[in-house]
């Protein structure tokens, strides 16, 4: 218990990075619970709160004789939260959705070919725009893929408008969530 009310420089780190791990885990926890995946975020619940309650407790045991801690807890809060987001984006949970509104004139067919022999599954919908017919591709695909589909949809062809989705529920199709 003197650890905790101590002011070695090992309390801070203690803080810092358990507080950078605790709110970290807090976003994939959350991240994870939006994209539908309830027992994986509830598992992670409870290891996120036991690094709470810890981490907060050491804070708050005489925060009064040492500010520092508040200081420290508040940074590391600020850092584990980009650091969250930024590992999710790289685990890439769930499923997302791409659609691709192609104009006149561009070869769409050739596009189609190309994502398919890729193994994306793409659906091919005619619509109409301001200045005319459109193709509209729908791609449903694992997040983790989506740089991958956007990159060669540019590639191909550079007069395309791309928008990019998250998807919370799959039936059926091509895909299986797993």
């Amino acid at each position: 218990m003197e650890f905790f009310l101590g002011k070695s420089i090992w309390i801070y780190l203690f803080i810092f990075f358990g507080k950078i791990l605790e709110v970290s885990v807090a976003t994939l926890r959350i991240m994870l619970i939006n994209r539908g995946e309830r027992f994986k975020g509830s598992v992670i619940a409870f290891f996120e709160v036991a690094l709470w309650l810890v981490i907060t407790g050491t804070v708050l045991a005489g925060f009064t004789n040492d500010i520092l801690k508040c200081v420290v807890f508040i940074f590391a809060f600020a850092f584990g939260n980009f650091l969250g987001s930024w590992l999710e984006s790289k685990l890439a949970f769930g499923m997302g959705s791409v659609q691709v509104i192609v104009p006149e004139g561009v070869y769409w067919e050739g596009l189609v070919d190309m994502l398919r022999e890729k193994n994306f599954g793409v659906t091919v919908l005619s619509g109409e725009g301001k200045t005319g017919g459109r193709k509209i591709l729908v791609l449903h695909l694992r997040r983790k893929r989506i740089t991958q589909a956007v990159h060669m949809i540019k590639n191909y062809a550079k007069d395309v408008f791309i928008t990019v989705n998250d998807i919370k529920v799959v039936c059926g199709g091509f895909i299986k969530k797993k």
